[in-house]
């Protein structure tokens, strides 16, 4: 009778398998908040732009000053929270590699334990052939009649 093969260490891969889908989840994570960021500073250079434009005149158009100030002020808010962003994006692109990171070493120590499984398997699977083998020979032997001299 075949004995099964049975990996002791399965518990111990299953849950290096939930780290390194963790690992997936906190690195799409880091992404989406890099990605919000992202769109965060191309809405205000979009904003900053859109004040330029507002600011040319036409030929003979007359200047309004408060309207020009108004516009300064606002590209003065406009450069800190661009100077802010840009601060924002450096600490989630630091997120994300440090999420990269981990998701490769979760995905190496999930990976060691499903070769080291393979190599048990196959070993289990080689060593029963063998002991079938002389189980065979033993039957073999067992049921040849004997010749007597």
């Amino acid at each position: 009778m075949a004995a099964r093969f049975r990996f002791r260490l399965e518990p111990l891969r299953k849950l290096r398998e939930a780290l390194e889908h963790e690992a997936q989840r906190a690195l799409a994570q880091a992404f989406q908040a890099e990605r919000d960021v992202r769109v965060y500073l191309e809405s205000l250079e979009a904003q900053r732009t859109a004040i330029y434009e507002s600011r040319r005149l036409a030929t003979g158009q007359v200047l309004d000053l408060n309207l020009w100030r108004a516009g300064e002020r606002y590209l003065g808010v406009l450069a800190r929270r661009q100077i802010e962003g840009y601060e924002r994006l450096r600490v989630a692109s630091a997120q994300v590699a440090a999420a990269r990171e981990a998701l490769i070493l979760a995905h190496r120590n999930h990976l060691m334990l499903v070769r080291l499984k393979e190599r048990r398997a196959l070993q289990h699977a080689k060593e029963q052939q063998l002991r079938d083998a002389l189980e065979m020979d033993e039957l073999a032997i067992l049921r040849h009649p004997r010749q007597s001299a």
